[in-house]
């Protein structure tokens, strides 16, 4: 199995666990201030891990590199929004209702990668992509 690959799944599992563990914590609880609380936990998650893997001594190739630091600032902007955005959906809904259609991120990521980045999946990509899309809308009907 490719380096890869295996992250990829790794981190899907993890994903998945995020959303049921913070369903179950959120109750009768604010979910902004669930949001916020489980991103510090995750910041010193991550600082404390850097730091055991070496990490830091990469530091000046970010400070060095204005446009990486903006990309990076931006994109954990963009990640604590879906999270709020997440966290909030989740008090109002079933996982298995929010969960799919957080996973439009998917096709999202894929079509703008196209415009920005010059990507170019395959015509079974595209399929692929199609069928989350219709995946998503099938999950996302009331229940009968």
């Amino acid at each position: 199995m490719p380096t890869w690959l295996m992250y990829a799944l790794l981190a899907a599992g993890t994903a998945a666990l995020v959303s049921i563990f913070g369903k179950i914590g959120m109750k009768e609880i604010n979910a902004d201030l669930s949001t916020a609380a489980r991103s510090i936990v995750q910041a010193a998650f991550v600082v404390i891990f850097v730091i055991t893997m070496g990490g830091l001594q990469h530091l000046s190739a970010l400070r060095d590199r204005p446009l990486a630091l903006t990309m990076v600032v931006l994109s954990g902007i963009a990640g604590g929004l879906s999270w709020i955005f997440s966290f909030r959906a989740l008090q109002l809904a079933a996982v298995s209702q929010v969960s799919p259609v957080d996973k439009l991120s998917v096709p999202i990521a894929i079509l703008l990668s196209v415009m920005l980045l010059g990507d170019r999946p395959s015509g079974l990509n595209w399929l692929g992509i199609a069928l989350i899309v219709g995946g998503v809308y099938l999950t996302a009907l009331p229940r009968t």
